[in-house]
């Protein structure tokens, strides 16, 4: 069956993105406990393009089916894991790129921020998948934790969405609110 992308970010609403969420049907990576380790040979560049010995993957539908069994352990490396093998891979940034931004509102009218992922992944910004803020205030990076230790960083237009979304708030703070939570976009000194 050929991989269809779910609808365009922009015309879900939050229902119904929460819908696709579902839909999207990973492995539970953290219930296995495989005995095998080894060398995936493979590398996620930081503009996130996916490479096997060297080559890049060009199919999205395989990159798709890779993300899901992709996770960070506790010191910072990724691996691709399956019931019984876990291979390292290289990741040079971040797993995932974050490709665009919306604004959803909740049926009380509290605000989520809704960001679609390189992977056609769709994920939520709250108190799940929170935004981390890196780098200075002359050069910063904001990355959205995705699953399984992985995270997603913003590429530029995305980062500038977000930035431009916090400017109309109107209330002089650089700063979003999502599901509830607060997150300060000025990284800390």
């Amino acid at each position: 069956m050929p991989y269809v992308p779910p609808p365009e970010l922009a015309e879900l609403s939050l229902a119904e993105l929460a819908v696709q969420v579902a839909a999207r049907k990973i492995p539970p990576l953290d219930q296995w406990s495989p005995q095998e380790t080894g060398d995936s040979e493979m590398r996620i560049a930081a503009d996130g393009k996916w490479y096997h010995q060297g080559g890049e993957i060009r199919r999205p539908a395989m990159v798709r089916a890779f993300s899901g069994l992709l996770m960070r352990d506790a010191v910072g490396q990724h691996w691709l894991v399956t019931p019984f093998q876990r291979l390292s891979i290289i990741v040079e940034d971040a797993a995932f790129i974050a490709t665009d931004m919306q604004e959803k509102r909740d049926g009380t009218g509290r605000p989520a921020l809704a960001f679609r992922l390189n992977s056609d992944d769709l994920v939520v910004c709250g108190p799940d998948h929170p935004l981390r803020i890196a780098g200075t205030a002359e050069v910063p990076a904001f990355y959205l934790s995705v699953r399984h230790g992985t995270e997603a960083r913003l590429n530029r237009s995305t980062y500038g969405q977000l930035i431009e979304y916090a400017l109309a708030q109107g209330d002089g703070n650089l700063a979003v609110e999502s599901m509830g939570q607060h997150f300060n976009l000025v990284p800390a000194a």
